[in-house]
């Protein structure tokens, strides 16, 4: 017991960190959304913030990755807290639209950066046993961000500006950064450095050399990535389907904003009693079924939510597609984290994120358009028989029994 309890210290310390950071990003992201409305009025200033936050992601996946794999992971994540931090404090004091924006970029560009970099950490921290029960533990935290940090940025709305809430996100950045510097080294001398690995390698040579890589391991690993990719898939046609949802609610099933309220709190609770209940079954479904009836059922979640008449149709769709998130997320994190070379991963991870990135804007992009020439729920509906297609295809993938080994969650592959 002991033992058990001594094994789960560091994992028990690093999802502390990032319960920290979620619940920041959430009131962060809430905070400057209220920041840009105040200071311009305007709504499209608010969706400026969108495109500046997509074509950051852009901008930072595109090459990231590279240097991702070269650098220690530990200094890597306490350097990007502390930077992301020091851009947040800096936020408030700019009144100017154009500098908002630029820091945003920059803020976005670290967010961006710390993801796959956090994986890769963890994939090295974690032993593959007990990664499932990470993963599910770790969605679980971001179902409480995502209910505890609205709820904490409305309570100091309350007691002050939007600020005060931004400067809360930059403290506990900061906080998590210090918790992170607590956190043992998993790579030692085994990272050596950008300079030392690519002595006299030109830059551009550095990054054909890593994206030949990408291509090399994805054609040699045919399966592995088609999941992958089919699993992405379904992330991009969820996206570009949200950005519909608040016009569909009000202008379709003509619902008032407490009635589209009421909505987002079910979807809430959806996915924090998904999350409970995956922590507790997680360790007796297997990763294969955790994907393929994870992502079937949120994708006919939508379905119903897309298809309804009526505010029960739409609430149950919302609960049900946002309950099956916590499945289908804990099994592919799994999936990805034991069957992707950690030396490689934050290679592989940024310039595949790079192409989701630019789906979901041209998707989104294209959805607008489509539905203002003929209707949102046409658009959406389709978007939805789409996503179901794509998640039985999925299921069919997950569960062939002669790729049983790659799901395994016992032994190295």
């Amino acid at each position: 017991m002991k033992k058990s309890l001594k094994s789960w210290c560091y994992p028990m310390i690093l999802l502390s960190s990032i319960g920290i950071s979620s619940i920041g990003e959430w009131i962060y992201f809430i905070a400057l959304n209220l920041t840009v409305l105040n200071l311009t009025g305007s709504a499209l200033a608010v969706s400026g913030l969108y495109i500046v936050r997509a074509l950051s992601a852009l901008f930072i996946n595109f090459w990231s990755g590279s240097l991702i794999d070269r650098f220690n992971k530990k200094h890597l994540m306490i350097l990007l807290n502390l930077c992301r931090s020091i851009l947040i404090v800096a936020l408030p004091s700019f009144s100017s639209l154009g500098w908002i924006y630029v820091l945003v970029f920059f803020i976005t560009a670290t967010s961006s950066m710390y993801h796959p970099t956090s994986v890769t950490y963890i994939t090295k921290l974690i032993p593959i046993e007990q990664r499932k029960r990470f993963n599910s533990l770790r969605s679980l935290l971001d179902s409480g961000a995502f209910l505890t940090g609205p709820a904490i940025a409305g309570f100091l709305f309350t007691l002050g500006t939007p600020n005060m809430a931004i400067y809360l996100n930059a403290i506990a950045l900061f906080f998590s950064a210090c918790i992170t510097i607590k956190m043992p080294d998993v790579e030692g001398h085994e990272q050596l450095g950008f300079a030392h690995r690519t002595e006299n390698a030109t830059l551009y040579k550095i990054w054909l050399h890593d994206w030949k890589m990408v291509i090399h391991f994805s054609l040699k690993n045919a399966y592995v990535m088609a999941v992958y990719l089919l699993f992405s898939t379904t992330i991009v046609l969820m996206t570009a389907t949200d950005s519909l949802e608040a016009a569909f609610a009000t202008q379709v099933l003509a619902l008032s904003e407490v009635e589209y309220g009421v909505l987002v709190s079910i979807a809430g609770v959806g996915v924090l009693i998904g999350s409970l209940t995956n922590s507790a079954f997680v360790e007796k479904t297997s990763t294969a079924w955790l994907i393929g009836m994870g992502s079937i059922t949120t994708a006919f979640g939508y379905l119903l939510f897309t298809s309804s008449n009526t505010f029960f149709m739409a609430a149950l769709g919302c609960f049900l597609l946002s309950f099956a998130t916590a499945f289908a997320n804990t099994g592919f994190y799994t999936f990805y984290q034991n069957n992707i070379p950690a030396e490689s991963m934050g290679r592989i991870g940024s310039i595949y994120g790079f192409f989701e990135a630019l789906f979901i804007i041209i998707l989104t992009a294209a959805f607008g358009m489509t539905a203002a020439f003929i209707s949102i729920r046409f658009v959406i509906v389709s978007a939805s028989f789409v996503m179901v297609t794509v998640a039985i295809i999925l299921f069919i993938l997950a569960i062939r029994p002669s790729k049983a080994i790659l799901y395994q969650s016992t032994s190295p592959r």
